[in-house]
C-alpha cells in the first residue's frame, strides 16, 4: 500500500493505537463487569439437569450440529424458571470428575453483562455437564450468514465488536485471557438483542484438563507451529471475527490480507451495508483487523486497545440493540392469545373447559402400555383408577380426581401429559399450587413443547406470588402455542 510493509505492519497502522484510553472508559467498563441478578455458581445434580431439559429431549437441542455434536448444548428451565443452557460432554471427555470441577469454578467466578456467564455444573458418574445462562436470540452466525427478515446493520456490527472486545478485556483482567474456538457461533444474543460471549470457550477442553485446543477454519500461524492457542491466537480469531462482521462471509484471513493490499476494500464489504458507513469507518475496521491478522503474535492488540480503538466508532448508540436487530422484546412482542389471557386472569373454570375439550385420547397410549404389559388384577384396578379419575374430573370432583389420579400415576409405567395436566388443575382448584407447579412441569418433560403445560405452570407461580417467574412461564405458554398454530 505504498510503505513497502509486507505484512501490514506497525508503521502502516500504528497510529490507530498509539491514543491513550480515557479515564471514562475504564470507568464505564467497571460499572458493566458485575452482574448482580446471576446467582453464584453452584453444583446441579443429573436429576435437576434432566428435569429442566425434558430428559435432554431433541426437541431442547440447541447445538450448531444439533444432535451431531460432539458436545450437545440443550436449552432448559429449572423450577424457579430461570431459563438455562446445558452443555453435555461426550463419556470421553474429562475423565476426571475433580479436575472438570475445579476448572468449571474458576470460570464460574466471572460475572459480567457481556458473557453468558457459567451457573453450575453436574459431574455425577461419567456425566459431565455445564451449566450457563440461556440468550435465546440465536448467533452472530445466524444474524450474519443466514439472516432471514433482514442482514445486520452496520452499527450493530460494531455494537457486537465493542462488546465482545470488552468481554475479552474483562476477562483477560480476571485472569482468563485464553479462549477456546472464538467465532460467529460463540457470540449469542440476549434478551435484549444484546450480543455477548460463551462461557464455554473459556473453559480447557481436552483430556488433560490443562491446555486449549482449536477447530477454527482459519488456525492463527503460531498454533500450526505449537498446537497450542495463546492469548494472542485469540486476538487472531478476534481479526477473523472483524471481517465476518465487514463481509457478512466468513473470509480466509490470507484473501482478505491480499484484498487489503491491493485497496480491493469494496469486494471486502457486505453490499447490504451499502449507504450505511463512510469509507473512513470501513477503512478503521480494516486496520484493526489487520493488525489482529499479523503473522507475529507480538505485533497483535490487547483487548483494551481494541475496547480503546472500537468506542470512537460506535453509531446510534442511543439506540436499543433490539431495534437495531429487529427483534420482539418484552410483553409487547407476543400479545397474549385468547388461552394466554386465561391464565393471566387465572380462570381455572376456563382451563377446566378446554382441559375437558382435548379429551381423553392422548392416554390411550398409556392404558394400552399398561394393558400389554402385563394383565392382572392390580393392573386392571389401575386402569380402573385412572377412569375414575377422569369421570370426577369431569364432574369438578377435583380431591376425587387427585386421589384417583395419583394411584394410577403411582403405579404406571407410562403417563400421558394430559394426566399431569388433570392433576395439575385439581391441585390449583385444591388450594395446593406448588403440587399444582409439580405436576404441570412433570407435563412439559413428557412433552417439551406443550403450550398448556407452560401455561399451567404459569398459572400455579402467580398463585404462589412469583410474579416474574409466572411471567416468563407465560410468554413461553405464547411462543409455544403461536408455534403449534403456524404448523397447523
Amino acid at each position: 500500500m505504498g510503505c513497502g510493509c509486507s505484512n501490514l505492519s506497525w508503521c502502516c497502522w500504528g497510529s490507530v493505537y498509539n491514543a491513550s484510553i480515557p479515564e471514562a472508559q475504564d470507568v464505564a467498563n467497571e460499572e458493566k463487569s458485575e452482574v448482580d441478578d446471576v446467582p453464584a455458581f453452584r453444583e446441579y445434580s443429573i436429576d435437576t439437569l434432566r428435569m429442566a431439559t425434558s430428559g435432554f429431549a431433541v426437541e431442547n437441542v440447541v447445538s450448531e450440529h444439533g444432535e451431531k455434536a460432539p458436545n450437545v448444548v440443550y436449552k432448559g428451565k429449572l423450577e424457579n424458571q430461570r431459563r438455562i443452557a446445558v452443555k453435555r460432554f461426550n463419556r470421553s471427555a474429562w475423565p476426571d470428575g475433580r479436575q472438570f470441577l475445579e476448572e468449571a469454578k474458576v470460570v464460574g467466578q466471572l460475572r459480567n453483562l457481556r458473557l453468558a456467564n457459567l451457573l453450575g455444573c453436574c459431574y455425577e458418574g461419567d456425566e459431565r455437564l455445564l451449566v450457563a445462562e440461556y440468550m435465546p436470540n440465536n448467533t452472530l452466525a445466524k444474524h450474519l450468514f443466514h439472516w432471514e427478515t433482514q442482514p445486520m446493520k452496520w452499527a450493530m456490527r460494531l455494537r457486537v465488536a465493542l462488546y465482545l472486545a470488552q468481554a475479552l478485556e474483562y476477562c483477560t483482567s480476571k485472569g482468563r485471557g485464553l479462549y477456546h474456538d472464538l467465532n460467529a457461533y460463540r457470540i449469542v444474543f440476549d434478551d435484549e438483542g444484546n450480543p455477548r460471549l460463551s462461557c464455554f470457550g473459556l473453559m480447557k477442553n481436552s483430556r488433560d484438563g490443562k491446555s486449549y485446543s482449536t477447530n477454527l477454519a482459519f488456525t492463527p500461524p503460531e498454533y500450526l507451529r505449537t498446537g497450542r492457542v495463546t492469548p494472542e491466537s485469540v486476538m487472531y480469531s478476534f481479526g477473523t471475527l472483524l471481517l465476518d462482521l465487514l463481509s457478512g462471509k466468513h473470509i480466509p484471513p490470507s484473501h482478505a490480507l491480499d484484498l487489503i493490499r491491493d485497496r480491493n476494500v469494496q469486494l471486502l464489504t457486505d453490499s447490504c451495508l451499502e449507504g450505511q458507513f463512510t469509507n473512513d469507518d470501513g477503512t478503521e475496521l480494516l486496520r484493526l483487523a489487520s493488525r489482529c491478522l499479523q503473522y507475529e503474535p507480538r505485533e497483535r492488540p490487547n483487548p483494551k486497545s481494541l475496547v480503546a480503538a472500537l468506542i470512537p466508532l460506535e453509531k446510534d448508540t442511543e439506540v436499543p440493540s433490539h431495534v437495531l436487530m429487529g427483534i420482539p422484546h418484552g410483553s409487547a412482542a407476543l400479545p397474549l392469545t385468547p388461552l394466554g389471557d386465561m391464565c393471566l386472569r387465572m380462570d381455572l373454570t376456563a382451563l377446566h373447559e378446554i382441559l375437558e375439550k382435548l379429551g381423553y385420547k392422548d392416554d390411550d397410549g398409556a392404558a394400552n402400555e399398561l394393558s400389554f404389559q402385563m394383565w392382572t388384577n392390580q393392573i386392571q384396578d389401575t386402569l380402573n383408577s385412572k377412569k375414575k379419575g377422569d369421570t370426577a374430573f369431569r364432574h369438578k370432583d377435583f380431591k376425587a380426581a387427585i386421589g384417583c389420579y395419583s394411584q394410577f400415576i403411582d403405579v404406571g409405567t407410562m403417563v400421558s401429559p394430559t394426566i399431569f395436566a388433570r392433576r395439575s388443575l385439581s391441585y390449583l382448584m385444591s388450594d395446593m399450587p406448588q403440587e399444582a407447579l409439580n405436576d404441570a412441569l412433570q407435563a412439559q418433560v413428557i412433552s417439551p413443547v406443550w403450550h398448556i403445560a407452560s401455561y399451567l405452570q404459569a398459572v400455579a407461580l402467580f398463585t404462589l406470588g412469583k410474579e416474574n417467574e409466572a411471567q416468563v412461564a407465560l410468554r413461553e405458554g405464547s411462543v409455544l402455542e403461536n408455534r403449534r398454530s403456524e404448523a397447523a
